[in-house]
Formats: C-alpha cells, sequence, structure tokens
C-alpha cells in the first residue's frame, strides 16, 4: 500500500488489517519496522521484488488537494505526487514474469475527472471534463496503463468527498458551524458527491474481491446533494444556525486556485456500484444511502 499514512490511507489499512491482510507500507523515509518497504517515485525507485507475488497493490499516494493554498509550485506537486507514484507501480508491475504479478491494482483517482457538471448527473461513462484537477486525473489514470496492459485488473476509485470528523470535507467545517457562523459556499447551489467513510472503507474492500469489476469506478453516495442542503443538514445536527454564506470572492483570497474547484458542481454518481446492464452487476450495499445517516456516523461514529 502506498499513501497508508493519509487520510483514507490510514483508515483502510487498519481495516484491511482487521480482515486478516498482511500490508506492506511504502514510505519515503527510512523504514521503521518489517512491515515497512522505502521507496522513491520521485526517481522511480522501488525493488520490483516488493510487489512480485503479492494479491493485491493499494495506491492512495498524492498531495492533499486542500492542505494548502495552491500556487504553481503546489498545482505541480499536487500533479507529481499522483502520477510519479502511480507510474512507477504500474511499470515495476508490468516488469514482474507473468505468475508474480498482483492480481489487482486499486489505483486512487478522483470526481474530479468530470469537472463541473453544472446539474446533468454522470456516471462513469461520462467523458472528462475541463480544469486543472480533470487534467490531473486524466494523466493520474492514464499512467495505470503499463499494468493494465499487462494483464493485471486495475480499478481507478473515483472517490468523492468522504465524510469524517478528521478530515476530508467535514473537518475545516465542524469549527465555523459549531460557532454559528457556518454557512453554504458561494450560491449554494453546486452539487456535492459525499460517501459515508464507512461506506467508502467497505466498498474499496469489494471491489478488492471482486474480479469481475475494472476500470473506473465513482466511489461516492447514491444520492448527492446541494451545497446549500449540505450545509442545513449539518446545521441541524449540530444544532447551530447556517446563516453565513461564504462569498465567492472570500474564496478565492482565502484559498487562492482551489477556490474555484470548491464552487465546481459535481453531481455524481456510483453507477458501477449501483447499476444493472453492464457486463457485471456490482451490487454494492450502501450503509449510509442519505445524508443525515451518513453525517450522524461521520460526527458520532
Amino acid at each position: 500500500m502506498a499513501g497508508a499514512s493519509g487520510f483514507l490511507g490510514t483508515r483502510l489499512a487498519a481495516r484491511l488489517a482487521d480482515d486478516g491482510h498482511e500490508i506492506t507500507r511504502l514510505v519515503r523515509r527510512a523504514p521503521r519496522g518489517p512491515g515497512e518497504v522505502r521507496w522513491d517515485p520521485r526517481t522511480a525507485q522501488l525493488d520490483p521484488t516488493v510487489v512480485a507475488g503479492v494479491d493485491a497493490v493499494v495506491n492512495l499516494a498524492g498531495a492533499g488537494v486542500g492542505d494548502k493554498r495552491w500556487n504553481d509550485a503546489y498545482r505541480a506537486l499536487i500533479r507529481s505526487s499522483r502520477v510519479e507514484s502511480t507510474s512507477t507501480l504500474a511499470i515495476k508491475m508490468a516488469g514482474l514474469p507473468t505468475e508474480d504479478r498482483p492480481k489487482v491494482l486499486l489505483n486512487g483517482s478522483a470526481v474530479g475527472w468530470y469537472g463541473n457538471t453544472g446539474d446533468r448527473a454522470v456516471d462513469e461513462d461520462a467523458p472528462a471534463g475541463e480544469g486543472f484537477l480533470a487534467d490531473v486525473v486524466r494523466v493520474w489514470e492514464a499512467a495505470t496503463r503499463p499494468a493494465e496492459d499487462a494483464g493485471v485488473r486495475v480499478v481507478r476509485l473515483r472517490t468523492g468527498l468522504p465524510l469524517h470528523r478528521d478530515g476530508g470535507l467535514l473537518k475545516p467545517q465542524l469549527l465555523p458551524f459549531r460557532l454559528g457562523v457556518g454557512g453554504k459556499l458561494g450560491n449554494g447551489r453546486q452539487w456535492i458527491p459525499w460517501i459515508s467513510m464507512v461506506d467508502w472503507l467497505d466498498a474499496v474492500v469489494h471491489l478488492l474481491d471482486r474480479v469481475d469489476v475494472a476500470g473506473p469506478v465513482n466511489v461516492v453516495g447514491p444520492n448527492p446533494v446541494r451545497n446549500a442542503e449540505f450545509t442545513r443538514e449539518l446545521a441541524r445536527q449540530l444544532h447551530r444556525p447556517a446563516v453565513m454564506p461564504i462569498p465567492a470572492v472570500a474564496l478565492k483570497i482565502a484559498l487562492g486556485g482551489f477556490a474555484q474547484e470548491a464552487l465546481t458542481s459535481a453531481r455524481v454518481l456510483p453507477g458501477v456500484l449501483t447499476r444493472a446492464g453492464r457486463p457485471y452487476r456490482s451490487g454494492f450495499p450502501f450503509r449510509h444511502p442519505d445524508l443525515p445517516s451518513a453525517l450522524h456516523a461521520a460526527l458520532h461514529e
């Protein structure tokens, strides 16, 4: 697993370990134990024997898109940290003898693929959109191609916005909402492709096991909501008002280049996970199919 120390990776590693899997973590520092191996994706340094014979490779490596104010240097890091890690793993896997290649690569991706969809609902059949993140996701996913061409089952996890009080979309909003100064972003009409953390974890484990699923998979909840509805529900569950909308101009001052992405509407549906009419039916059972239950779990479980 690459990216095992991140917001999602930490929780996925714990879940897989609880399920009885043996995990080797790829780290960029000196290893601190037998379960860690050093690599350097910037220079494509990884001993191929590390991935030889393993059942699966999971790659969630990448600089956080919301961790820092965007400038040219951070935009470059967002792109390179994803493409270099993916390319290194895919090429090393492809170079192994057939019998030693991992059975599956679960590779991080994002709903940013679709760009701004407005009010149009999209699933995995939709083409790539426009904008910085759409361009990043396009080259990020393309970097998996060597593994795919070598016959490895590749699943591209187009993740939405997992809900958990300790990170992601929710964490930076909790303090202002608890202080009674939370509110919608911009006009609040943009669609949010949320998913509960437990459903995200369940979906990744589900995709790890489903040998008939490959390609892009939208790892999002089945019922996206507008930002204004998300705001109202979060305020209701925190028993606070939500009367302080954040104007678009204020977001641009605070977030720089990321502001436009924060205002992007992404009405993304989990087609592969829930829809029939494909060569396979994944049949994934969401535990939190609606926003109220997902937010309750995020805040209290």
